[in-house]
């Protein structure tokens, strides 16, 4: 490998993106950025304590404190993860600055990243709340996506609490989709390869595909727009080659967007870049590739919502550098159904082309989003990916061998949950690769969890008084769109409509809605979910416990994506003509022992239950841990909707 000297480049940034501030404890604090060479730097905290005046810490980022890992010629990822001898304090502003010596100048995030700064600051700064009382919260941010970025609401809310550090939120958490590895504008290819060039990110020899190489794929005809031509194909399973869009035969990847689906390692970690700073982009000029007319016209037409995009970067970032970030993986981050079935896992496994294809999605989230949330999970795991990328090739190549190993043991990784200790507890759940996976019939839908991580779920659960759960996928859903998952897997076609949901299979529903009614589980449950690309909130309560527990699925989706607006209304509205109070459909549901009532949008027109736009969740609990607000931040800068209180109005029927 070059020397740090050698990789460095004088005409490029000192930092690429970031810093990203991740998990932040009473004695922790975690920040994530990329950089394009190692960085030597020291981390300065500030803040003022009523009894000894400013306090400061000077914390030098040595091995113990900062992890580096070079990810091309001219890109390092740097992780650093400080333990502090002494607490943070609490509900008050906490300064913090990364010092790196340059030309034998001290640069500071202001000289290198004054993006990540409001105006009037000279650094940033966050604040660690004593009580979990204030969460953000969303999912599904498609950078094509005509919609705004929702991301810009956290912005805007950090700018007006900037001296008010009560109304700081105590976390914004992601849950899921938060890049789309599987739906990928052309104008967003051409730059992550353009930027893959730009920073020699580290190529990789491809084994059963139709290319050799990253580079020969990269080079390739079908390229752009019809990657699907290459992606593998597995003749054998009736079930995947039947699912066509648009003529075309869809195997074992089955998104019908998969035109240019990301394949290498080096373009997912280039996907990471653009859409999390826009310093990137200023190191590269995107050009229309040669490409037939209609393509070529849609090219244009995205390249203007991924301008929009790229122009409202600054805000976004500058909320995630000043407010902690927590996140976890849903489909797209890695594939469209994603372990959907045993059906799917066994022919998506089983070609060396597409598990190198899933395998390099979830190595990138591995390194740009799961070691933030939780550094101690991946302790056994960093020494063989750091073997693998501190050993490329003289064609600065990564070793196939290794990189195949290091996917084998990631595919069969089982600590990618977490969890935040604190007032009420946080758990973060995986429903990604513990499935519960049909024995009878492979091709069904898998479990959300199986029956281990459920068990280990309630064990987490006991004795807490009150709890925060995140599930990507809601565990209370919408009655009819389930039902119509439930009719396509019936027929054989899960495929076709993302047929996966807590009620899909009936063992996992069946433990999940047991844990609720234990006697020694929390009293209050706040479920935030995503996915579902339309927002919600609904009270649950058990029926005939008038003691409890009491259990709000609050649903935001998605940040920078929507539902098709006139199909959503109609789902809403059968849904409430098929399954209201009495209707005897409702006892053919799994949930027949719960009470479900919605809460309602306060800018419902006609009484609908789903909202349909971008934007971010906000949630506010009170002491017990209850929510005490439930709003929509609307991307689009219109007045917050709240999700209010109603009279009662049960979903279910009564037994």
């Amino acid at each position: 490998m070059p020397s740090t000297a050698a990789a460095h480049s004088t005409d490029l940034p000192l930092v690429l993106a970031g810093p990203l501030l991740r998990r932040l404890e009473a004695r922790r604090l975690v920040l994530w950025l990329v950089a394009t060479r190692a960085l030597d730097a020291r981390l300065r905290l500030a803040w003022d304590d009523p009894q000894r005046g400013l306090v400061e810490l000077d914390l030098p980022l040595d091995d113990s404190r900062c992890q580096r890992l070079a990810i091309g010629r001219h890109a390092w990822l740097h992780l650093i993860d400080v333990p502090l001898d002494e607490p943070l304090p609490a509900d008050t502003f906490i300064h913090y600055d990364l010092h790196v010596d340059e030309d034998g100048q001290t640069l500071t995030i202001a000289d290198w990243a004054p993006h990540l700064l409001y105006p009037g600051q000279t650094r940033p700064s966050f604040v660690r709340r004593g009580r979990l009382d204030h969460l953000l919260h969303g999912s599904c941010r498609k950078p094509h996506h005509p919609s705004q970025d929702g991301l810009l609401q956290a912005d805007a809310l950090l700018a007006v609490s900037r001296e008010q550090p009560a109304e700081r939120p105590a976390l914004l958490m992601l849950s899921g989709d938060q890049i789309y590895a599987d739906d990928v504008a052309g104008p967003m290819l051409v730059a992550i390869h353009r930027l893959i060039e730009r920073l020699g990110l580290y190529g990789e020899h491809l084994d059963g595909a139709t290319v050799s190489t990253s580079e020969a794929l990269y080079a390739h005809p079908a390229g752009y727009y019809r990657r699907e031509d290459l992606l593998p194909a597995y003749t054998a399973n009736e079930e995947l080659r039947e699912r066509f869009f648009g003529g075309v035969e869809k195997p074992v990847f089955t998104s019908a967007n998969a035109h240019n689906h990301l394949v290498t390692f080096a373009e997912v970690l280039a996907m990471y870049l653009l859409v999390w700073s826009p310093v990137p982009w200023r190191l590269i000029d995107p050009r229309l590739p040669e490409l037939p007319e209609h393509l070529a016209a849609r090219y244009r037409d995205e390249e203007q919502v991924i301008r929009a995009f790229v122009a409202d970067l600054p805000q976004a970032v500058r909320a995630m550098a000043q407010l902690p970030c927590l996140m976890i993986f849903d489909d797209h981050d890695i594939t469209d159904d994603w372990n959907l079935s045993a059906h799917w896992e066994r022919v998506a496994y089983g070609h060396p082309f597409s598990r190198r294809i899933v395998g390099n999605a979830l190595l990138g989230y591995l390194l740009c989003q799961g070691w933030g949330n939780c550094p101690d999970a991946f302790a056994s795991e960093l020494p063989a990916i750091r073997n693998l990328l501190a050993t490329p090739d003289h064609q600065q190549r990564l070793g196939a061998p290794a990189q195949d190993a290091i996917i084998g043991r990631l595919l069969a990784f089982s600590h990618w949950h977490y969890s935040l200790p604190g007032q009420p507890l946080l758990l973060v759940l995986d429903t990604r690769t513990r499935r519960w996976r049909s024995e009878s019939t492979l091709s069904r839908p898998s479990g959300l969890m199986d029956w281990e991580a459920l068990c280990e779920l309630q064990h987490a659960l006991l004795d807490e008084p009150a709890v925060v759960i995140v599930s990507p996928a809601p565990v209370f859903g919408v009655k009819l769109i389930e039902i119509v998952q439930r009719l396509f897997t019936w027929a054989g076609q899960p495929l076709l409509v993302d047929a996966e949901n807590w009620m899909a299979h009936r063992g996992a529903a069946h433990v999940m809605l047991n844990i609720f009614r234990h006697s020694r589980t929390p009293a209050n449950y706040v479920i935030l979910s995503g996915d579902v690309h339309y927002s919600f909130a609904y009270e649950v309560h058990i029926r005939h416990r008038d003691s409890g527990p009491r259990i709000w699925q609050i649903t935001s989706s998605g940040i920078k994506n929507e539902f098709p607006a006139r199909l959503l209304d109609w789902f809403d509205r059968l849904n409430r003509w098929l399954y209201a109070p009495h209707s005897p459909l409702n006892w053919f549901t799994k949930r027949r022992k719960m009470q479900i009532t919605p809460r309602i949008p306060s800018r419902s027109r006609r009484g609908e239950r789903l909202w349909n736009g971008a934007g971010l969740g906000q949630v506010r609990l009170d002491e017990r841990g209850r929510p005490s607000e439930i709003r929509q931040l609307n991307a689009d800068g219109s007045a917050p909707t709240c999700f209010e209180v109603t009279a009662r109005e049960e979903l279910d029927a009564p037994d």
